[in-house]
């Protein structure tokens, strides 16, 4: 954020879901890495669908929307990368072929619900809401960077290596539009 701590104004965290890194054991295949990734995107695009319909800061709601289609995109991106690590069209049901449970349908980038991240979003301010998804894209980025990390094939770093690329882009885009609202003292 601009400014560093010289610009903090003893705003503290709080109330907010508790996000956590997605955790990967040594054991866990490239093709379980990308359909967790595929869940995530899933759950972080219909947390930003469901911000951009509740919002009515105009600014606000279009950055939303332009959040889900880049969530869209990235599903897309990493079910190719699937298809093409599996060596053909994925098995029907995915991505619940590979993840099961508490994971397929509710859970988004930061490892929140997106139940719970939408219940405390309602009634809190634009700059509250942005906080937040800064704070989930910073947790995407650096799992993204993790996961590239990890994978040993070329391909599945180079997907990796763009959504990480993407997610850094969120992040300016939210905190562009955090900062606008300081500025505006709102």
């Amino acid at each position: 954020m601009e400014g560093g701590i010289k610009a903090w104004k003893g705003y503290i965290a709080e109330g907010i879901p508790e996000a956590g890194m997605a955790y990967f054991s040594s054991s866990v295949r490239t093709e379980e890495m990308i359909t967790l990734a595929w869940l995530l995107e899933d759950g972080s695009g219909k947390f930003y669908q469901s911000l951009s319909e509740m919002i009515n800061d105009q600014e606000g709601k279009t950055l939303f929307q332009d959040l889900t289609k880049d969530e869209e995109n990235h599903k897309s991106s990493l079910f190719k990368l699937y298809e093409t690590f599996s060596e053909g069209p994925s098995a029907p049901g995915f991505p619940g072929t590979l993840i099961h449970g508490e994971l397929a349908g509710d859970v988004m980038e930061g490892g929140i619900l997106v139940s719970e991240a939408l219940k405390w979003a309602k009634g809190k301010k634009l700059g509250d809401i942005l906080e937040f998804s800064i704070s989930l894209e910073s947790n995407s980025y650096d799992l993204y960077l993790k996961m590239g990390r990890k994978v040993e094939d070329q391909n599945s770093k180079q997907v990796f290596k763009i959504l990480s690329e993407a997610e850094k882009k969120h992040l300016e885009q939210l905190t562009s539009l955090f900062n606008k609202g300081l500025e505006k003292g709102s």
